[in-house]
């Protein structure tokens, strides 16, 4: 069966010849085969994008957005957060962001998505506390009592 996936896989590879298709092996078609999640990335929210303002220092927009997945040595002042979510080796949803700075201060961001205007923007919820009454243990039975006061330790 893994010699009939590689040659299928080779056959499809050179009748396609566009590399960025994906190529599902043999292996890949069979049911009952686990295919994990895999999420890669920083998941970037719309409230988090919404917090961010021009002129921000870095730390600030670290704060908001946590680290940067990808930071260029060439490009110093660009930060991008890009996410990917799919099942097995096949991605089905990307994501990207981008934030620019020019002197440490946050000058403009791109991306999938852009701060909303306040009319538009949801109010955050805020979780709820809910107060829990203190646990109080059941009192024991008097078997209960008598192993206790029995050390079966060795």
């Amino acid at each position: 069966m893994t010699l009939g996936g590689c040659s299928l896989f080779s056959e499809e590879r050179q009748a396609n010849s566009r590399d960025d298709l994906y190529q599902p092996t043999l292996l890949d078609r069979l049911p009952l085969i686990y295919r994990p999640t895999i999420q890669q990335g920083n998941v970037v929210t719309q409230e988090q994008v919404n917090q961010l303002e021009p002129g921000m220092s870095r730390r600030q927009v670290q704060f908001i957005l946590g680290s940067p997945t990808l930071q260029d040595a060439f490009h110093a002042d660009r930060w991008d957060y890009p996410f990917t979510k799919g099942v097995g080796s096949k991605p089905s949803e990307f994501r990207y962001f981008t934030v620019f700075f020019e002197d440490d201060r946050l000058v403009r961001m791109s991306g999938d998505l852009h701060p909303q205007p306040l009319a538009e923007r949801k109010p955050v919820e805020k979780p709820s506390v809910v107060k829990v009454p203190d646990w109080t243990p059941e009192s024991k039975s008097l078997i209960g009592r008598l192993f206790d006061a029995v050390d079966f330790s060795d």
